[in-house]
């Protein structure tokens, strides 16, 4: 009797990214020990309960303990940091790994993507297109070798917020895989760190996909783009960013499809915003709304939907309190077909067009806006509305995957 040796499982963090965890306790608990300073300096001043909180830091005995706590926990983390950086080192590269891996660090991203990209941690990622979880190496050559059944119709799929490329398969289906097989479309996935800024990873996005089409082993006939949630923005910053630039592979762009894209904003973004405005209110309550203050550049894009570096530059991101972005019109090229939902019954009364998706408000993925110069202005006929339908319903609802047919043959 022969007994089978047992599989051993993959570690969920890597060396590198568990360095970087490291790095991101280290910081967080810094963090915190600045609130917990800022809350018992305001105690000890007793300012009026409206109006700004005292400023600078506590001093004497108690300054030194918080001044020891910072200090002892940079000591530490330096110390973690070495050991790990040697383990990193005698280790190889593992760029994917397991799902739960892929998706947890795909959610620290979208909360604290912008900070892990400037720090240089380890946990952020890197902007890269891929097939089968996998990066894809876009010399021409090696595009030959890693896709050779590659055909003339190229579909590129962008995640959304929090997201990664393995999460567009839900409950068995995944859109650009159904394409694959009934369309003949050749699909590929972009995997980026979606706590930057959209206009960032958009302008990035619109460089990968340069080389890409130019480097596909046949003739690109045909590019789509699909892009679900924060995607559709990235994806439509890429295409102003490519006409900016003047690139070439604009001209081979068919459509442009967005599933529950925030165009003009999300609810749940705009809400955090109201809640930091009030806590600051009150020196006593604002320590805590530095703690809502730590999301994301991508977060924070989404309470209007910024799409260009013009919507964010020369201000800090969290005082933009009113929609004042530039008009980012839908690409000439090719037509923009939208899917939008609602968890209402029906689409009657004004009640479903707020509810929208739980995430996204009706109007806001329908592209309607009360000024003309930012409204989408999308014909009927290119745009999809479900009832009775949740955000990430949108990846595997029947009713989706039969209109994304009909729109792109």
């Amino acid at each position: 009797m022969t007994l089978a040796t047992p599989r051993r499982s993959a570690p969920l963090f890597t060396a590198a990214e568990l360095r970087g965890l490291s790095a991101l306790g280290v910081d967080a608990v810094v963090g915190l020990t600045d609130l917990v300073e800022q809350m018992h300096l305001t105690i000890a001043r007793r300012p009026r309960p409206i109006g700004p909180a005292p400023a600078g830091r506590t001093g004497g005995i108690t300054g030194f303990v918080y001044r020891t706590v910072r200090g002892t926990t940079r000591v530490v983390g330096k110390g973690l940091d070495a050991a790990l950086a040697r383990l990193a080192a005698g280790s190889g590269a593992d760029e994917s790994g397991p799902a739960a891996r892929e998706a947890l660090r795909a959610a620290i991203n979208g909360i604290w993507g912008d900070h892990l990209a400037q720090s240089g941690n380890a946990l952020a990622i890197p902007m890269r297109l891929r097939a089968g979880g996998r990066a894809l190496d876009l010399d021409p050559a090696a595009l030959r070798e890693r896709l050779p059944e590659a055909g003339p119709r190229l579909l590129v799929l962008v995640h959304g917020l929090g997201m990664n490329d393995l999460q567009w398969c839900r409950n068995g289906h995944d859109h650009g895989q159904a394409l694959a097989r009934d369309a003949g479309y050749s699909p590929v996935y972009l995997h980026y760190n979606s706590g930057r800024h959209v206009s960032e990873n958009g302008r990035e996005f619109a460089s990968l996909l340069e080389p890409l089409v130019a480097g596909w082993p046949v003739a690109v006939q045909e590019l789509v783009i699909v892009g679900h949630s924060m995607g559709g923005l990235v994806a439509r910053s890429a295409c102003h960013a490519a006409a900016q630039a003047g690139l070439r592979w604009p001209a081979r762009l068919r459509a442009l499809v967005c599933l529950g894209t925030p165009h003009h904003g999300a609810t749940l973004e705009r809400g955090g915003h109201l809640v930091d405005t009030a806590l600051g209110i009150s020196p006593y309550a604002a320590p805590f709304a530095r703690l809502g203050r730590v999301r994301s550049a991508g977060i924070t894009d989404l309470r209007y939907g910024n799409l260009q570096d013009a919507d964010w530059q020369g201000r800090e991101r969290h005082h933009q309190r009113r929609d004042d972005r530039q008009p980012t019109p839908p690409p000439a090229e090719a037509p923009l077909y939208l899917v939008a939902a609602t968890r209402s019954a029906s689409l009657a009364g004004a009640r479903s067009r707020w509810l929208g998706d739980g995430l996204v408000p009706l109007a806001s993925a329908l592209g309607e806006h009360r000024n003309p110069a930012l409204a989408l202005q999308v014909p009927q006929a290119q745009r999809l509305v479900l009832t009775e339908a949740g955000h990430f319903d949108l990846l595997d609802r029947p009713e989706v995957y039969a209109q994304l047919r009909t729109w792109l043959g």
